[in-house]
């Protein structure tokens, strides 16, 4: 009984759906960034290499043997290295675009965060703590004005 408690608390509060939300933007993420880096990205590279196609790129140990009749004796041993750098490319793509969101992310928060920016809109919490930061700043004052006196 706790455990469907605990369950439903959880389901409750939000964090459950920001977490699927997070999941599916995250899988359509991943979709935009493999054709951007695919489909985008490394063709121009490829035309610029004279043609040649980085994923297929490998490294071979051992070359497979055919035998007469056309089947595989002997499977090759390969490091496809080029399936590295594919993978490589699309992580920076990803790490230089999530870089970018979170900066711009950053940047829209600092300006709502910022109670005398005017042009948007501060949230509530940080507009009543700026009040609650400026009536001390005052009271502070006073205080310090009467011990003087």
């Amino acid at each position: 009984m706790k455990l469907i408690k605990e369950f439903k608390e959880f389901a409750v509060k939000g964090n459950m759906m920001d977490m699927a939300i997070g999941i599916i933007i995250g899988a359509s993420f991943n979709k935009v960034i493999d054709v951007l880096a695919k489909q985008v990205i490394l063709p121009p590279l490829s035309l610029l290499t004279d043609g040649v196609n980085f994923g297929e790129k490998k490294l071979v140990l051992r070359d497979a043997i055919v035998d007469a009749s056309g089947t595989t004796t002997v499977t090759e041993v390969a490091v496809a290295y080029g399936k590295l750098s594919e993978v490589f490319l699309d992580f920076l793509i990803i790490g230089f675009t999530v870089f970018i969101i979170v900066k711009f992310m950053n940047k829209l928060r600092n300006k709502a965060h910022d109670t005398k920016d005017e042009t948007v809109v501060t949230p509530k919490d940080i507009q009543l703590l700026s009040d609650l930061k400026e009536l001390m700043e005052e009271q502070n004052k006073m205080l310090k004005s009467n011990s003087m006196n």
